[in-house]
């Protein structure tokens, strides 16, 4: 298991040393106790509706886990995009405040899931012939807040994390060849815990041994300087039309239409 501190959001300085240093950071207090309630409650109906309509055997990230895809038209994923406690972090992180949203989702494992893979949620964008530059050489082009929404244990199948592995050249391994101190690599945190990721950091799921889901929300946000031919366009204007001026903001690439 690894040995995860607890970060709490106004520890800005703290926080942004350790998410560059190991490629994540573990932060409380970022959702009020109203905040997480909601948040829980949108993802037990998101849960309830996919599986009525998907079995566990179609599940999209393999038996029994799920991606909630993209979610940013409901309010309790509304509620993650211009979080104070959040956006402080994500400023600092960036060096700057013209970073904007990438979307809002998050995942969840049932029981019976097995581990997953290790990976990384982003591919090499530079392309470089002379291999001098890749993605790993640069700051963090993106990075993505999980919500836990129940306490993550090793039983209902937490997410397991490579510390300082969102900037190695080295190739992930496979599940077969992957060495037992990474499969252990566990962080266990209580609800409403935010894990600040760079999405390049290597990461995967565990097995689900409990009976009870596994769900975490997300919100993901792109360095200014990143920019992606596909963007996610699903906000419709009658949405973005309610969101306060940060949040609409943030969310100017993701109109419907655009």
């Amino acid at each position: 298991m690894l040995d995860v501190e607890l970060v709490h959001y106004s520890e800005v300085e703290r926080a942004t040393a350790i998410f560059h240093r190991d490629g994540f950071v573990a932060i409380e207090g970022t959702l009020s106790s109203k905040q997480l309630r909601f948040a829980q409650e949108g993802a037990r109906r998101v849960i309830s509706e996919q599986l009525t309509a998907i079995s566990l055997e179609k599940a999209n990230r393999g038996y029994a886990r799920y991606s909630f895809g993209s979610q940013i038209h409901h309010p309790e994923w509304t509620q993650l995009i211009d979080l104070p406690t959040v956006l402080s972090l994500v400023e600092h992180i960036f060096g700057s405040d013209a970073f904007y949203c990438s979307g809002a989702g998050g995942d969840y494992s049932m029981p019976g899931a097995k581990i997953q893979h290790l990976h990384s949620d982003i591919r090499e964008f530079f392309h470089d012939p002379l291999n001098k530059v890749t993605y790993q050489d640069v700051p963090t082009p993106m990075l993505v807040i999980n919500f836990l929404m129940v306490d993550f244990t090793e039983a209902n199948g937490t997410i397991r994390f490579i510390p300082c592995t969102h900037r190695t050249r080295q190739p992930i391994p496979s599940l077969d060849d992957e060495p037992n101190w990474m499969k252990q690599s566990i962080l266990c945190a209580p609800a409403g815990t935010a894990i600040f990721r760079d999405v390049r950091c290597w990461h995967g799921g565990t097995a689900n041994k409990s009976d009870e889901h596994r769900p975490m929300t997300s919100v993901g946000y792109y360095a200014p300087w990143f920019h992606r031919t596909r963007l996610d366009h699903s906000m419709s204007p009658s949405i973005y039309d309610m969101l306060s001026p940060r949040a609409a903001e943030l969310c100017r690439n993701m109109i419907i239409g655009d």
